[in-house]
């Protein structure tokens, strides 16, 4: 395996080309909500504490988050997904094209709400998620829908990224058509799958599953060492015939799997873990980016990895700056 970046000027250099990239993010979007406040005393109707209100932020989260990574980094980027016909679908709109963000393919869908994840905060330690969401049955018309978009809108741009997040939007109907028209198109698509929706992903590029959906796919009750982990990748590589596998594995960094060589591990990062939340977006965000100018995949696992690193070092779900990557990769080096 060719190897992986090794001068802050190989990366300025990575960085320029991704940034003349434009990608296509497919998958379930959300909203983040984020409440902070003070807790002073536990409320007298039940042993529950009371928070004080101080402040609410939103985000784009989910699939949007993936498009959000790209986009402040300066990546073009462009989404597709579904949102209900109501004030909170609105507003994740105007969030993605206030960020610049290309939303010509998100469709709305009034028989659901958006989903929307509201995250409670008291002294930077999260105090209760409430989530708003119904199940997606795509419809024969809404798919068909999304069909005629991504015909148009795949050969556009130089990548696909599906984040599937298990909420009804990715079917296998859906996947294998991507799949084709991707194939078709010459372009590279990166896939993040969800434990609770496990398809066949034949025909990508780069499967990036978790440690959790690493296992499920593989039929294994846990991996709990390297060797298990290394031996859940090849498998997968195997099953799908599929030329890259990137397993994240948290805080024992990532297992890079290619096919003719063997696997390469790239140890975790970060330097300070705040907050893992939106970490996964982050690392199929500029894995597939970097694979998308050429970078050999060892060097987009780094660079990955490295993204990684400085978004954990922050509360919430959070993006990096060109500088950001740059200032971490030169500490790490």
């Amino acid at each position: 395996m060719p190897a992986p970046l090794s001068s802050p000027r190989q990366l300025a250099a990575a960085i320029t080309r991704m940034r003349r990239c434009r990608i296509l993010v497919i998958g379930d979007v959300m909203l983040d909500r984020f409440v902070r406040g003070k807790v002073t005393r536990i409320s007298p109707e039940a042993p529950v504490p009371v928070v004080h209100v101080t402040g609410e932020t939103a985000h784009v989260g989910g699939a949007a988050n993936v498009a959000r990574n790209l986009a402040d980094f300066g990546i073009r980027a462009s989404v597709c997904g579904i949102t209900g016909a109501d004030s909170a679908g609105r507003e994740l709109a105007t969030l993605l094209r206030a960020g610049g963000i290309d939303t010509r393919g998100l469709l709305t869908e009034p028989s659901i709400p958006t989903i929307v994840k509201t995250r409670i905060f008291a002294r930077q330690q999260q105090v209760v998620r409430v989530d708003w969401e119904q199940p997606l049955a795509l419809s024969t018309n809404r798919l068909a829908a999304l069909k005629t978009h991504l015909r148009r809108a795949i050969p556009a741009h130089d990548a696909v990224i599906i984040e599937d997040y298990g909420k009804g939007l990715l079917t296998q109907e859906l996947y294998d058509f991507i799949a084709a028209t991707t194939a078709w198109a010459g372009k590279p698509l990166a896939v993040d799958p969800n434990v609770h929706n496990l398809l066949d992903y034949a025909g990508a590029t780069v499967l990036k599953p978790n440690r959790l959906e690493a296992a499920a796919a593989a039929g294994l009750s846990a991996l709990d060492s390297l060797a298990a982990a290394s031996a859940a990748g090849a498998s997968l590589a195997q099953r799908w015939s599929l030329p890259l596998v990137l397993l994240t594995l948290g805080e024992e960094g990532m297992l890079l799997f290619q096919e003719g060589a063997p696997p390469y591990h790239t140890p975790t990062r970060a330097r300070e873990v705040f907050d893992v939340s939106g970490a996964g977006d982050t690392v199929i965000a500029f894995f597939t980016a970097a694979l998308a100018t050429g970078l050999a995949p060892a060097a987009a696992a780094e660079i990955a990895n490295h993204a990684a690193g400085v978004v954990v070092g922050k509360l919430g779900t959070a993006t990096l700056t060109p500088d950001e990557l740059t200032a971490h990769f030169r500490r790490d080096a």
